[in-house]
């Protein structure tokens, strides 16, 4: 790239980290790449900077034209000369050595980029990257490439050694977590399949606002009238049905109390953002609001009008700026130091996106007041964990690995700091393997044994990762068991732990499962010899530890019936009939088949 008279903005400490990871990682990888700042924190000046220092040609791609505007705006401003390719924009410009472009003009237009020394494309908010899509034409499903993957295709097939950077506030998707495998702090966080290979760099949200960088947000709980969303199921793709969320909010009591608030919240406040649920929603607040203090804007109001409306609550002779999903990403105006949330938000990146809208800073500006009248679960400082969270009870919690140490964090329950019960699957910690490569750490929390080979694999795997043998399903063994007539198959609803002697005088541990019609099966354990109780350990109480992996192997039978919180019940058990007695053979975990319902188990 030709060198700019104008020097060089000086970039904040981990803005510059920023660049030098990515350079760093594409100087030894082809590997694409993701960095992670927080939304107000200077992705734009980071693009600028890659931009302004690689080699060849660069191609920066956004899903929104405010979001093109923006980042060639930020580019042009340090004497630095870009073309943009955006059909909402105006401009179709492609011969520059840096091109600012809108993903779906780009598309249409694919041939204007066939020269082949684009070396870089960066992808701003790059958690909108679906490698792949559904596609039913002609009734027949298969997978086609997503947008963005369009474009890498063509890209790389005039440049193989294409680098690929993605640039996001939030690397996770709805209903499929993390966007990227591994993450440089020596974790593994997304599929191995992953299209973005690594996270090169991450700067968390927590340390923005402690270094001054980002307004502190505050979040409220709502005290006042609230809406119950919790009954709502996401349809497919995980978002919410408008319909589904008129029931809830249309004509609610709640609506008026909800923005009586919001406005006495408001008084010593600049700006005022709120997302409401629907547009018949939307429009329904409007009729609470000062008529000359707040303006609309939704996905059908026409660009101009939008624009002047925009810039008016930028301007600040608006105060309340009312919206419905189309403002979460690629809006800029510093001064709002208050989010009202009156709607679910399916996913913590949505969650976060809406908050970060408050987050910038400004000339008066303290801090951002953050209320909730929905009762969202998501935090505000970023997901430790990107698995959805499992009930309301539940909090992150840090599980060492008992065979490579590292601290995983996953949905849990504790009593005071002892962890109780967790929902990890797999280790995240990465670890040494072949040739000094890194890879993931093998130790599995919950697991299916393989019965070719003893391989442990995920408990939703189909085949055997170390045999390829099909795993026998739980639905098969179910039904299975369920034909024979010397079988009993419970679907457990409680476990009764209690201390039994027998004949001889010894104690036995007795283990009773018990199904919601009152029908039972027992099993009995000794724990009087450290062989006793090592096979007790592998055979029981392994899968019964609501939080596995953990080092407590209890010595007495009191032990295990005083500590009984800290073991679970499987959701059926089978057993068979040996002579007068019947014995446990089976006992499934983490079950999601068909007969999940008490009334589809046919009898169990």
């Amino acid at each position: 790239m030709s060198a700019s008279l104008t020097t060089p903005p000086t970039l904040r400490p981990y803005q510059q980290e920023a660049v030098e990871r990515v350079v760093g990682h594409f100087r030894r990888s082809h590997d694409p790449a993701v960095v992670v700042l927080p939304t107000g924190s200077g992705k734009s000046l980071v693009i600028a900077e890659l931009a302004r220092i690689a080699r060849g040609r660069v191609l920066v791609l956004a899903h929104v034209r405010e979001l093109v505007a923006q980042n060639h705006a930020k580019y042009e401003a340090y004497g630095l000369c870009a073309d943009i390719f955006s059909a909402g924009l105006g401009r179709r410009d492609a011969q520059r050595q840096v091109v600012f472009g809108s993903v779906q003009s780009v598309i249409n237009a694919l041939d204007e980029f066939d020269d082949g020394q684009f070396t870089l494309l960066v992808i701003d908010e790059c958690h909108r990257v679906a490698p792949m899509v559904d596609d039913n034409t002609n009734g027949k499903r298969q997978q086609q490439p997503g947008s963005y993957q369009r474009v890498i295709d063509h890209l790389r097939a005039a440049r193989p050694d294409l680098k690929v950077l993605g640039l996001t506030a939030t690397p996770y998707r709805l209903g499929q977590g993390f966007i990227y495998h591994r993450h440089y702090h020596g974790m593994v966080r997304g599929p191995e399949d992953s299209f973005f290979r690594d996270c090169v760099f991450e700067q968390p949200l927590r340390v923005m606002v402690k270094q001054g960088y980002l307004a502190e947000p505050r979040r409220i709980d709502a005290a006042v009238a609230r809406y119950d969303f919790s009954q709502l199921t996401p349809r497919t793709g995980g978002q919410y049905a408008e319909s589904d969320l008129n029931r809830v909010v249309s004509g609610n009591r709640a609506t008026p109390v909800i923005i009586e608030d919001v406005m006495a919240q408001a008084h010593d406040r600049l700006g005022v953002m709120i997302f409401a649920a629907t547009v018949a929603h939307a429009e329904e607040i409007m009729g609470y609001l000062p008529e000359d203090q707040a303006a609309l804007v939704t996905g059908t109001t026409a660009g101009q009008e939008r624009e002047r409306l925009i810039e008016a609550f930028k301007a600040r002779e608006l105060k309340y700026l009312v919206n419905v999903a189309v403002l979460t990403t690629g809006f800029d105006a510093p001064h709002v130091d208050l989010i009202a949330i009156l709607r679910p938000t399916e996913s913590v990146g949505l969650y976060q996106q809406i908050v970060g809208r408050g987050l910038r800073l400004s000339p008066g500006k303290q801090d951002c007041l953050v209320l909730d009248y929905a009762g969202n679960p998501w935090g505000l400082y970023g997901p430790e964990i990107d698995a959805p969270r499992p009930d309301s009870d539940s909090e992150p919690v840090q599980v060492e690995c008992p065979e490579c140490g590292f601290a995983n964090i996953f949905w849990g329950k504790r009593d005071g700091e002892l962890v109780i019960e967790h929902y990890g699957r797999r280790c995240q910690g990465l670890v040494e393997g072949e040739r000094g490569a890194s890879v993931q750490c093998d130790f599995r929390f919950r697991y299916k044994v393989c019965e070719q080979c003893g391989a442990q694999n995920d408990i939703a795997a189909r085949r055997c990762r170390h045999c390829q043998e099909q795993l026998i399903d739980a639905d098969d063994k179910l039904r299975d068991a369920l034909k024979l007539k010397d079988a009993r198959v419970l679907r457990v609803s409680g476990m009764i732990l209690e201390e039994s002697v027998n004949g001889r005088g010894l104690g036995r541990l007795k283990v009773t499962y018990v199904d919601e019609d009152g029908a039972t099966l027992s099993e009995w354990y000794a724990l009087e010899t450290p062989a006793q109780r090592t096979a007790f350990y592998h055979a029981w109480l392994k899968p019964h530890l609501r939080a596995p992996g953990s080092d407590w192997q209890p010595t007495t039978i009191k032990e295990v019936i005083a500590s009984r919180e800290r073991l679970r019940h499987p959701d059926f058990v089978v057993g068979r009939k040996v002579g007068r007695y019947w014995q446990v053979r089976e006992r499934l975990f983490d079950y999601e088949g068909r007969y999940r319902r008490a009334d589809s188990a046919g009898g169990a």
